[in-house]
């Protein structure tokens, strides 16, 4: 007998959550994958849905490990007195080799470590989606917002003729 799916439930691959924000404010250079260390309560609301991006990074510190800082998951309702902290750190699982890569680029000025995404694989684990990314200048924003309006005009022009 297999056990029913909830409706509200995520499904696999599908992001639980997006940082849309770093796609306009960022420069993506290079895209890593990371576990999280998570709770139960926390795979829980992650499984719903209930996960904010918005204003987290990665931060790497002194122990050569890298913490998601500042990303929100929802308190779990059915959890009770077991219940997790919302904004509390969590714990990034990477490899040593990818944190040395890291670290080395993360010490070059204007690179940060940006969240993109939580989604689960696969085998049911809980991954982050991470870059590197440099900060863009207003007029960077502006030249990438005319670009996308020209190719979505250009789109909508090819489409009549198909």
């Amino acid at each position: 007998m297999s056990a029913k799916k909830s409706k509200d439930t995520v499904k696999v691959g599908a992001p639980t959550a997006m940082n849309k924000k770093a796609y306009h404010n960022f420069e993506l250079v290079e895209k890593v994958e990371a576990g999280l260390e998570l709770t139960g309560s926390e795979v829980k609301s992650l499984r719903a849905g209930h996960a904010d991006l918005s204003g987290s990074y990665a931060r790497l510190d002194d122990n050569g490990e890298v913490w998601l800082v500042g990303a929100s998951i929802a308190q779990y309702e059915q959890a009770g007195e077991y219940n997790h902290e919302p904004l509390r750190k969590r714990k990034l699982l990477l490899h040593k080799q990818q944190i040395k890569r890291i670290q080395v680029k993360l010490e070059q000025r204007g690179f940060t470590l940006v969240p993109l995404k939580i989604y689960f694989n696969q085998r049911g684990l809980a991954k982050a989606e991470l870059a590197l990314a440099r900060g863009k200048r207003q007029y960077d924003k502006r030249a990438s917002i005319a670009d996308r309006e020209q190719k979505r005009d250009v789109d909508r022009e090819m489409k009549r003729y198909r």
